[in-house]
């Protein structure tokens, strides 16, 4: 089942981040189903396999994980510092806000949010696609799902 979340998240983030995010001492559970569902680092779950589309939704832990593994802009929304107070608190990121963020996401994947430092802030869900992101003065441009507690 490891070997099946490794090959899960490098589909999704890219080459070695399965690695990165489920070492050996990874545990997991189960659905009722008997497929994979959360995977944990001790009592902390690092992720979740979704039901509808099989990839993966992110803890703070997984998003840190793969903020010391890919270096930036890989995987980030960047935000500005007006913003960043409260999508450290679990507020959405508005697309009036975004400074920069990385041409390859799609809309609807995992990203982490990041402030101008390149500080984890958050990870969540995509909302517009990179150019609408930086062109779309309105709107939410990604779901915050889990805020870093600083």
């Amino acid at each position: 089942m490891l070997k099946r979340a490794r090959i899960i998240a490098d589909f999704q983030f890219g080459r070695g981040a399965g690695d990165a995010l489920f070492p050996e001492d990874t545990t997991y559970k189960l659905s009722n189903t008997r497929r994979l569902r959360y995977l944990y680092a001790g009592t902390e779950r690092i992720a979740t396999v979704r039901a509808n589309d099989g990839l993966l939704t992110l803890s703070m832990l997984g998003a840190r994980r793969l903020h010391a593994l890919f270096a930036s802009p890989r995987l980030r929304v960047t935000v500005s510092e007006d913003a960043a107070p409260f999508v450290v608190k679990g507020g959405n990121v508005f697309a009036k806000h975004v400074l920069s963020v990385d041409p390859s996401i799609r809309a609807g994947e995992e990203v982490l949010v990041v402030d101008a430092q390149d500080r984890l802030l958050a990870t969540g869900k995509a909302f517009l696609a990179p150019e609408e992101m930086q062109q779309i003065k309105r709107g939410t441009a990604v779901e915050t799902r889990k805020a870093a507690e600083h």
